[in-house]
């Protein structure tokens, strides 16, 4: 009993939840929403500076799980909110109707979140920034109400999903047959994706997708070996969560892949649906991103029409770019900021 207990303890350490004191502004904080409490995180060295939304990836991974993990220099440069969307991470209710948790609920909160900030920090418009699964929620959000913001910041821009999978697939297989590795290609080969549909969902949902991804250095960040070692078995020492806090993000995780706005998400074309906005966008594309496939980033900056556009590649980077390589964002952030 004492040997488990050890191991309990080590793999999931004690501790108050109590964000590290790096900022002038650490601090967890939540919002009522019709029954619901939506968690925040909120990191600044200067609270001054204009605010910025972080609408994260997932739909169930905090994006403060990534800032944890590999420090940003966001808050360098804005007072930032991570934002963990209802029923997932902070905001984790075992009693979420998934059928309830919609793109319309999910822009709503954001909507809400982005009263309360420019409320609190006395500002009439804040920045808002999505990461993969987030460009779908911010991107849609600035499309509809997008007098609340100055600007939108599109890190591993959400464009074409089922296109993405498709040159993703196509890529990773030609790797392998580049390497020879005849087992990864047979294992690739066992998914017909562009002509079943059913091949399509099982192996978008299969081990063999992150493994492959994480493997050649494309998936959530270029030096990332698998989601388990380089995400979940971190997540659980992190003590800024609660060791509860830390079990619940991936109880969060599993549940909102049966909330409606992941399978929406995954129907979504930018192309079609957001032709144009009236904020600035900028683009931050890891050059070796294949969760969303850089190239399709790409014709989508080219594509959009809006009354500014940048798009900024990082070379080396995945699917995580801001987080991957600081100096860059630094020197992107002065002039985005200015």
């Amino acid at each position: 009993m004492v040997l488990i207990l050890l191991a309990v303890l080590i793999v999931l350490p004690p501790s108050l939840g109590k964000l590290p004191n790096g900022h002038l502004l650490s601090e967890k904080t939540f919002l009522e929403a019709d029954g619901a409490q939506i968690g925040l995180t909120l990191l600044s060295d200067n609270t001054d500076n204009p605010v910025l939304l972080v609408c994260g990836g997932g739909p169930g991974i905090p994006q403060y799980l990534m800032e944890s993990l590999y420090p940003s220099v966001l808050p360098e440069y804005f007072t930032v909110c991570y934002f963990d969307y209802r029923g997932t991470g902070l905001s984790f209710d075992s009693s979420t109707n998934p059928d309830a948790m919609t793109t319309d609920r999910f822009i709503d909160d954001t909507v809400l979140v982005t009263s309360y900030l420019k409320e609190r920090f006395g500002q009439d418009k804040i920045y808002i920034m999505g990461h993969s699964f987030g460009t779908y929620i911010a991107l849609n959000t600035v499309d509809r109400y997008p007098e609340h913001y100055i600007a939108y910041l599109a890190m591993s821009q959400n464009c074409d999903q089922h296109k993405s999978e498709l040159l993703a697939y196509d890529y990773m297989r030609d790797c392998y047959k580049e390497q020879g590795n005849s087992s990864m290609v047979a294992k690739f080969d066992e998914y017909n994706i562009l002509e079943s549909e059913e091949d399509y969902r099982r192996y978008t949902n299969s081990g063999l997708r992150d493994k492959a991804m994480h493997a050649l250095g494309v998936g959530t960040t270029s030096d990332m070996d698998n989601v388990i070692t380089g995400l979940f078995f971190p997540s659980l020492r992190i003590k800024a969560y609660t060791p509860i806090e830390r079990i619940n993000i991936w109880r969060g995780k599993a549940a909102s892949g049966k909330f409606a706005v992941h399978n929406e998400s995954r129907l979504f074309n930018a192309f079609e649906s957001v032709p144009s906005i009236d904020i600035p966008i900028y683009f931050f594309a890891g050059e070796k991103d294949m969760t969303c496939c850089t190239s399709l980033q790409k014709e989508y900056y080219e594509f959009v029409i809006a009354p500014g556009k940048e798009f900024f590649l990082y070379e080396g980077c995945a699917h995580s770019p801001i987080y991957e390589d600081g100096e860059k964002t630094r020197e992107i952030l002065k002039m985005i900021v200015r």
